[in-house]
């Protein structure tokens, strides 16, 4: 290929003279830079599931249920309490208190599916099926420890009383001027996890399958009341307040609010961890109507177990259930100091249960709410002095200090305990609601040593966790997590529950 006379010409030309309007430089804004993607992903959602991780699993579960006789007494002849017998006779003979118990299987799972460009496009980055699956038994372990507290498969909540309201003096409060209704709707404590006034009272969902089948959830709500009495309300004067008498079984209330004295048509304005509540500003509008509580959703008969809470809770447990009183409306009532560094309902509670049957809670359950308030209630003044500071007595350190600032209560005292008490820890959980306070003995004490009942309550499993990886059938991996399992409590009376309770 030959150079021309004329594009040499050129050349020189526009070596001669640059345009240095031509000249182009790159930066970062180009984007042709390196993207620094770190794998895997960050997983940032809570899994805790104190009580799952201690629950005790026993497999070899088979049949439809999981069934045993207790003996709930042994009986002596003559005055229980006596053994005289006279000199060459023969005492009478003892009897049995027994009864039979069962507890059905049920399944628990979850699924998730991740289609084959995801596969492909995860590649160095995660392992997008591990992943997937890993994830898919947390949250499947998440659910069953929501089961394990608090699964409703036999308490019914009914139908809540009628509500009272009332009048409160407020003169900041902005509710106009009206007559007020108001109906109320008791909730579960899986009812008050799936509930909001945003998104309404759980009642009903009908949940489709990965193979298309359905089948309805029960949100665990009651019947709605029957609407109040009106109470007139004035603006800057008072304020709505409004309760009912506490259900057994229900640790939550939804408060439905209007000015028509038509039952139904009241709309969802809050959702309380007590029996009553008060009103001082304009209603909401737009939320759910009490219409919508028309049946009791309070149970999963077909599909539940009953866990540690609703097992508690239901009449005849003989289980410690204390539901505190319904003080001011909106108010309520709060734990009460004792005066020596305790809580009189939790001294009362661990009293009650070693009268009763000789035991003692190995742990509280609570809400970060009642720790607070259980600290302020034990560092009192009248708790005597419980801060020391020391110091050098050459003075060699100086004049300063060092103090740590806040504090809580890890452990409580329960003198209530053979061989001399017993120190309980004080743990949170996130599911456990505002205003109630679970105690659970993990093992018998030693007077209950030869019960033949190792656990208190077990995970009685006829197929522990197994993976179901389904066949191909379109393009995505398709994975089920799966549990056959049932929540079997033996002593039933090993727990103790306080709800009901106000902050304060």
């Amino acid at each position: 290929m030959s150079i021309t006379q004329d594009s040499l010409d050129l050349l020189k030309a526009s070596l001669r003279n640059p345009n240095d309007d031509l000249a182009k430089s790159i930066s970062t804004a180009t984007g042709l830079v390196a993207y620094d993607l770190q794998a895997p992903a960050k997983n940032l959602y809570p899994f805790v599931t104190p009580i799952r991780n201690v629950m005790p699993r026993v497999g070899g579960g088979v049949g439809t249920a999981t069934n045993w006789r207790q003996v709930n007494a042994i009986i002596g002849s003559g005055f229980d309490a006596m053994g005289w017998v006279p000199e060459g006779q023969r005492s009478g003979q003892m009897s049995y208190s027994t009864a039979n118990k069962s507890a059905t299987f049920v399944t628990i799972g979850e699924e998730d599916a991740a289609t084959f460009e995801a596969i492909s496009a995860g590649r160095d980055f995660e392992d997008i099926q591990a992943r997937m699956t890993f994830r898919l038994l947390q949250k499947m372990m998440l659910k069953e420890e929501m089961a394990i507290l608090a699964g409703n498969a036999s308490l019914a909540l009914g139908t809540v009383g009628t509500v009272t309201p009332s009048a409160i003096a407020n003169a900041a409060s902005t509710l106009p001027s009206a007559t007020y209704y108001v109906q109320c709707v008791a909730l579960t404590l899986e009812g008050w996890q799936n509930s909001s006034v945003a998104t309404g009272v759980a009642t009903t969902k009908t949940v489709t399958g990965v193979d298309g089948n359905t089948f309805t959830l029960k949100g665990g709500s009651s019947i709605a009341s029957a609407i109040s009495a009106g109470q007139a309300i004035t603006a800057g004067t008072n304020m709505l307040a409004a309760s009912v008498a506490p259900i057994q079984g229900a640790v939550a209330y939804a408060w439905y609010v209007g000015t028509t004295n038509t039952a139904g048509t009241p709309l969802l304005q809050a959702i309380t961890t007590l029996n009553s509540a008060t009103f001082s500003a304009p209603l909401t509008t737009g939320t759910q109507a009490a219409s919508a509580a028309s049946a009791d959703n309070s149970a999963n008969a077909a599909y539940a177990y009953d866990g540690l809470l609703t097992t508690a809770l239901k009449p005849g447990s003989n289980a410690y259930v204390n539901t505190m009183a319904t003080g001011t409306a909106g108010v309520g009532t709060p734990l009460t100091a004792s005066g020596r560094g305790s809580i009189n309902e939790i001294d009362t509670m661990f009293q009650t249960m070693w009268n009763n049957f000789e035991l003692s809670p190995t742990v509280l359950y609570v809400n970060a709410q009642e720790l607070k308030n259980i600290t302020t209630k034990v560092l009192s003044n009248s708790s005597g002095p419980l801060l020391r500071y020391d110091r050098p007595a050459d003075g060699t350190e100086g004049g300063e200090y060092q103090l740590t600032a806040s504090g809580t209560i890890g452990f409580y005292y329960n003198p209530f305990a053979i061989y001399g008490g017993l120190r309980i820890p004080i743990k949170i959980h996130p599911r456990v609601p505002p205003g109630t306070i679970i105690g659970w003995a993990e093992n018998l004490p030693i007077q209950y040593q030869s019960n033949e009942v190792p656990n208190v309550a077990e995970l009685k499993t006829r197929q522990d966790y197994y993976q179901i990886d389904w066949p191909i059938v379109t393009r995505q991996r398709q994975v089920g997590v799966y549990a056959e399992e049932v929540l079997a409590v033996y002593a039933p009376f090993a727990m103790g529950v306080i709800t009901n309770i106000a902050n304060g």
